[in-house]
């Protein structure tokens, strides 16, 4: 691959993806349920994701296995976000944005999306990149790479149904679910979320140096770290559960991870 190459990467990923995100808007202005949003950005995502790994570098065993674990993912998710918003009237993470904007909403709202296409191009990037490794014949490394993948959409679906069951019965409507996996990350849903884009690097990186553009591949996981445990993940969540669940919920702050599986590291986590 060629700089120019990459670049046109990048600006096919961002055109794409920037489209995606105004229809999202659209949506969200039609329905007033912002739970399409993330709805959509997960099903552009894994459509955008898949294209580009078969059609960007040229068909091949790697690209099939890379395009297959992109569907996976964005079967999975998307479906389960979708089920979850029609059964909502709004998601609260976008409502208390929403609320502070006023008479401004609809344009903030806009540009919010927008941002989101932004920061999602490494998220892109990092599946292109694997799928587009040139080395020829499948290595151990790529089937560890769709190990680790289907390993996290598993942990993922485990962990969203075992929530869903809980919220589902009526005596725990003013408990915080600490089952199952649960128990050990306050947030299992996202640690295996963040797991999955691991497949990625693992895929695209080559250890022998013929492949330079492979290590991008880690632009990936390190974005989704950064959103889901500083900006659109825990922390408007955490404030959600925290109006909703008081006491109960710092209970549960205290004695559990916020994203890694295990016992609480500090005070910072109770925070």
């Amino acid at each position: 691959m060629t700089i120019w190459a990459f670049f046109a990467a990048l600006t096919y990923a961002f055109g794409a993806l920037s489209f995606a995100m105004s229809g999202a808007w659209l949506i969200w202005l039609r329905t007033r349920n912002s739970g399409w949003v993330d709805t959509t950005w997960t099903f552009a995502l894994s459509l955008i994701s898949t294209f580009g790994a078969l059609a960007g570098g040229g068909f091949s065993e790697r690209a099939a296995l890379v395009a297959t674990c992109a569907m996976l993912w964005g079967a999975r998710l998307g479906w389960h976000i979708a089920d979850r918003t029609t059964g909502i009237t709004d998601d609260p993470r976008y409502a208390n944005l929403i609320s502070g904007w006023r008479a401004d909403a609809v344009r903030q709202m806009f540009w919010l999306l927008q941002k989101q296409a932004w920061v999602s191009i490494p998220l892109v990037l990092s599946i292109w990149l694997a799928a587009w490794n040139p080395v020829p014949a499948l290595r151990i490394q790529d089937l560890l790479g769709a190990l680790v993948i289907v390993t996290a959409i598993w942990g993922e679906g485990v962990a969203d149904e075992q929530l869903k069951e809980f919220r589902a019965n009526p005596t725990n409507r003013a408990r915080v679910c600490d089952q199952g996996l649960w128990r050990f990350s306050r947030h299992p849903n996202y640690f295996f979320e963040w797991l999955g884009w691991l497949a990625y690097p693992v895929i695209a990186i080559d250890f022998h140096g013929s492949y330079f553009w492979g290590w991008l591949a880690l632009g990936g996981p390190l974005c989704m770290y950064w959103l889901l445990v500083y900006v659109s993940g825990i922390p408007p969540l955490e404030e959600h559960m925290l109006a909703r669940r008081g006491v109960a919920f710092r209970e549960y702050q205290s004695r559990t991870n916020a994203f890694f599986p295990g016992p609480p590291r500090g005070a910072h986590e109770s925070r």
